[in-house]
């Protein structure tokens, strides 16, 4: 961490930094009691044991702890900005009438809803199946030129041009996607998506978009920011910045996003790499990468962090 001018800043950013470390160094050892993404193999590689946080105020200052520098990939978080774009390519109304608006109690990969709706529309973008669908409507004459818009609102976000596909991840995420294949045919024999393998390489390669915590934070505080990055420049409709908001509160965990909103209070999104991306709107960005997962697919040491910052920063939007 830099060091700032001024004593009550000093003094602030000391104990901010104290705060971080402390909170990793008491929430790692909880990382025996989950478990990896076995069914991605290269996600099975990572060192459960991982721990670290970022945190970037409107300010630009940013504190850091433990493993702050290892990377990661997207997956589950390259949703909300494959979202995004759909909504700037076609607007709200295109986009939710291939995808739903309402939280799930079903895990994220379950086909189960999309066979008993009456509309075999998936229920919202967060989960897989509706985060395939949004795939689909992300413009562009290719895969590479589409997923190359997804990577570019990344590295707007995260103010980092160096940001770029796990190319090991990606190859592994589609060798073994069997799940997702089954939901993008029934969802293409819906009449949802048009093309399954195309669609299906676009959403690979956002899942394996690779990054750090700080990036994740800097992600956070621009859409904290309501689409404005740390540089100052709008990458994001502010509408469309709320929307993504709502959706992190009331999706953005998978089927724990209830009792995330209780216990936390923030808007967060998390992935299966062990990655949350979580804000305090108009004030602060947060990138948390534990790998070790709980049995709803969220980084279980990352949620117990996040909570007690919450708590003993009193952030509850609520």
């Amino acid at each position: 961490m830099e060091k700032n001018k001024g004593s009550k800043t000093d003094k602030w950013g000391v104990w901010m930094q104290r705060l971080l470390e402390s909170l990793v160094e008491k929430h790692r050892p909880a990382a025996r009691e989950g478990k990896l993404a076995e069914y991605i193999p290269e996600l099975a590689k990572q060192d459960s044991r991982l721990l670290g946080m970022a945190v970037v105020d409107r300010a630009g200052k940013m504190h850091t702890a433990g493993a702050y520098r290892d990377r990661f990939t997207l997956q589950s978080i390259s949703k909300l900005i494959a979202l995004m774009i759909a909504l700037m390519d076609h607007g709200e109304e295109k986009v939710f009438s291939k995808v739903g608006m309402e939280p799930t109690g079903d895990p994220f990969h379950s086909i189960y809803k999309l066979e008993i709706a009456r509309e075999a529309k998936p229920l919202n973008p967060m989960i897989n199946a509706g985060a395939i669908a949004v795939s689909s409507l992300i413009q562009g004459g290719s895969v590479e030129e589409r997923v190359e818009r997804i990577l570019h609102l990344v590295r707007e976000m995260a103010d980092n041009p160096g940001i770029d596909i796990n190319r090991s991840v990606y190859q592994s995420e589609r060798d073994t996607a069997d799940r997702n294949r089954a939901l993008a045919y029934f969802l293409k024999g819906s009449g949802v998506i048009d093309d399954v393998e195309e669609t299906l390489d676009v959403y690979f390669r956002q899942c394996s978009i690779c990054v750090d915590c700080r990036d994740l934070a800097r992600m956070g505080l621009c859409l904290a920011q309501n689409g404005i990055s740390l540089r100052g420049k709008r990458v994001i409709p502010g509408d469309i910045a709320r929307l993504a908001k709502t959706f992190m509160v009331t999706c953005g965990m998978y089927n724990a996003s209830g009792e995330f909103a209780i216990r936390v209070g923030i808007p967060a999104k998390s992935g299966v790499s062990g990655g949350i991306m979580a804000l305090v709107p108009g004030r602060m960005g947060i990138g948390v990468f534990g790998p070790a997962l709980d049995k709803k697919g969220n980084s279980i040491t990352g949620v117990r962090l996040l909570e007690d910052f919450s708590k003993k920063l009193g952030l509850s939007i609520f």
